[in-house]
């Protein structure tokens, strides 16, 4: 004989199945790599804000009235102030060739380049490096700690975070005595890089449903790749395919 089950049993039942559910999903681990993220979702939501409300249309206008030739000047510009920090660094790390290298492309492009507006050392085989003393630590073994999203910074890591103070020293616009002079250079910087990133918007709005995720994973990944130059340990696995991901903190 079959039997009906009474409405307050059923309801009963459509609950516990609910219950289960919603309990199998909120089981499934955070990022380990992120376990700020509340924290990081709020600040990457007021630096978005910010870039939307001054930086970018300030780049916009930036990108309409200056010509190609001289956006790459002006880049070419700070990328050879930026040679002298990154020349140190490779010594910190003990890679002398390269920040021999480093230097010398300071030396030539501040001379032959007219004060770096031309990158003619990449020219003749000095090849451009990317380093930082967050990459120095890493490098002698300073484990990244947690993804960490800094107001107005941006993405980094809690060491990268932490020893940023550092890297502004290290910065020769910050050695200029004069403040209107460093000011302006900075925002010159700031409004140029972001100028050369405008095209990315649109595929970073249309390619992801998550944003947030995507520009963490994005960073951390070629953070990673920076830091262990090209070959970072397999222990950094993509925690998205549900392989062992690295302690939040090392």
């Amino acid at each position: 004989m079959r039997t009906s089950l009474s409405r307050p049993c059923r309801t009963f039942a459509a609950l516990s199945v609910a219950a289960v559910l919603v309990a199998g999903c909120a089981s499934r681990p955070a990022n380990p790599d992120d376990p700020l993220e509340g924290y990081n979702r709020a600040m990457f939501s007021f630096n978005e804000r910010l870039d939307k409300a001054v930086v970018k249309p300030v780049a916009e206008a930036y990108d309409n009235v200056t010509p190609t030739p001289v956006r790459t000047g002006v880049g070419n510009f700070f990328g050879n102030l930026g040679d002298i920090w990154i020349g140190i660094n490779n010594l910190l790390q003990g890679k002398f060739s390269a920040g021999l290298s480093d230097l010398g492309r300071f030396g030539l492009n501040t001379t032959v380049g007219i004060f770096g507006l031309f990158d003619v050392a990449t020219e003749t085989g000095l090849r451009k490096n990317d380093e930082d003393f967050g990459q120095t630590l890493g490098w002698w073994g300073v484990g990244e700690g947690p993804y960490f999203v800094l107001p107005f910074f941006g993405p980094r890591t809690v060491r990268d975070a932490a020893v940023l103070p550092i890297d502004l020293y290290g910065d020769p616009l910050w050695a200029i005595s004069d403040i209107s002079t460093r000011n302006s250079l900075t925002g010159l910087r700031i409004v140029n890089t972001r100028a050369n990133l405008l095209g990315i918007d649109k595929t970073l709005e249309e390619g992801t449903l998550d944003k947030y995720a995507y520009a963490r994973d994005f960073y951390l990944q070629q953070r990673r790749y920076r830091v262990y130059d090209g070959s970072p340990p397999d222990a950094y696995e993509d925690f998205d395919d549900g392989q062992a991901a690295p302690p939040a903190a090392e």
